[in-house]
């Protein structure tokens, strides 16, 4: 993005005839926000995905933090595409394929944070300790409990969803995956980065914008829902058992780390994947 023009330039000021330079009145509406946010949204696929596209400065890609949500309709699309293979394939394996897809989407980051932060809990001691958990490369048995305690009931309810209708799978996979964005994007909203070197810290500033901020949570509210509508009632309403995920790991990042860093924003994602594929599951969708 470029940088703004200086002061005097003529974009920003301009001196009428007579009196002195006036400063235009500054827009109060969200749309700016979304249009300049918009041409960085490869930069976030390029930063959250495996997906190629333009590279981004890690400060450009935080300026459009806000148009997450939209991140996760991308990197939805190869597992909607092998929910729908449940025409043809048993629906265990069909899910399971679909869901492994999301993940490899996402270069298994988010997944990797549910590990760390699996067994970062299992730790008795300060948050300063488990920071360091977080931070080690070896797995344990809280990283393992994690990943099957979230990975498991995923599937089980992608099978369920595939096996009634693979359109309505694939619908619910792509609701997921905005839902798990959304999560993310709430944590990074009200969340404080536990460590100044943080992957989240650039992500929390900006969002201390509160235009992007607003931007950001009302598209974290509206895309899973719009996007499980097809599927009926009470679709759009499940599409945000997000939230409860996004604020249980608020509260446990907090008390647990002293605040959030990227392995707990993935982790949440990952918990707000999985609540909403069996809400959905269980709600007929």
């Amino acid at each position: 993005m470029r940088a703004p023009p200086a002061a005097g330039s003529g974009t920003f000021w301009a001196r009428p005839t007579g009196g002195p330079p006036r400063r235009p009145a500054r827009s109060t509406s969200a749309w700016p926000v979304y249009r300049s946010g918009s041409s960085n949204v490869r930069g976030l696929l390029s930063f959250f995905t495996v997906f190629p596209a333009r590279a981004a400065t890690l400060e450009e890609t935080a300026r459009s933090v806000h148009l997450l949500p939209l991140v996760g309709l991308v990197a939805g699309l190869p597992g909607a595409a092998l929910a729908l293979s449940g025409y043809l394939l048993p629906a265990g394996v069909a899910a399971a394929l679909a869901l492994g897809a999301v993940l490899l989407a996402a270069g298994l980051h988010h997944a990797d944070g549910l590990l760390d932060v699996g067994d970062a809990l299992m730790v008795r001691g300060s948050p300063a300790r488990r920071r360091e958990v977080l931070k080690d490369l070896r797995v344990g048995a809280g990283a393992l409990a994690a990943a099957f305690l979230v990975y498991a009931p995923a599937v089980a309810a992608l099978a369920s969803l595939v096996e009634r209708s693979p359109i309505s799978a694939a619908l619910a996979l792509l609701a997921g995956e905005a839902a798990a964005r959304s999560a993310m994007l709430c944590l990074l909203s009200f969340g404080e980065a536990a460590e100044r070197t943080s992957s989240a810290a650039p992500f929390t500033a900006a969002l201390k914008d509160r235009r992007r901020r607003h931007a950001g949570l009302a598209l974290a509210l509206a895309l899973p829902a719009l996007v499980a509508i097809p599927s009926g009632a009470p679709a759009p309403i499940l599409a945000l058992l997000w939230l409860p995920a996004a604020g249980l790991s608020l509260a446990v990042a907090r008390r647990a780390f002293g605040g959030i860093g990227g392995d707990v924003c993935g982790a949440s994602g990952e918990l707000a994947r999985t609540l909403v594929l069996v809400g959905l599951s269980a709600g007929g969708a």
